[in-house]
């Protein structure tokens, strides 16, 4: 049996958060995924910023950087955005999967 892709498992992980969580707002950053220079180029221009995690949700502060169960590590640039959200006083969870991710997002609410 295969390893979900990053993608499959955030794609999981909203759908059970909208589903428990029908009045909260969660919403995903489109900084991932291969892009032509061009439009990189014109996302960087907009504010997109390399390594703010994948998903926020307002009402609790909360980030959460999706990554596969298995695999998958902190850049050194969302190293560094993590550390600065942290330190403004945010949350942020790293999950290794939908199970994990959801998990931590249920201790730190």
């Amino acid at each position: 049996m295969s390893i979900p892709t990053e993608h499959q498992e955030q794609v999981a992980f909203v759908e059970w958060f909208r589903r428990q969580f029908p009045t909260e707002l969660i919403f995903a950053i489109p900084n991932g995924g291969q892009r032509n220079v061009i439009v990189a180029k014109k996302l960087k221009a907009e504010g997109v910023v390399r390594g703010v995690p994948d998903l926020y949700v307002p009402s609790k502060k909360i980030w959460i950087e999706m990554k596969r169960q298995k695999g998958g590590s902190l850049s050194p640039h969302q190293k560094e955005i993590i550390m600065y959200l942290e330190s403004i006083g945010d949350t942020v969870i790293v999950g290794r999967g939908f199970l994990d991710a959801k998990d931590k997002y249920l201790s730190a609410v």
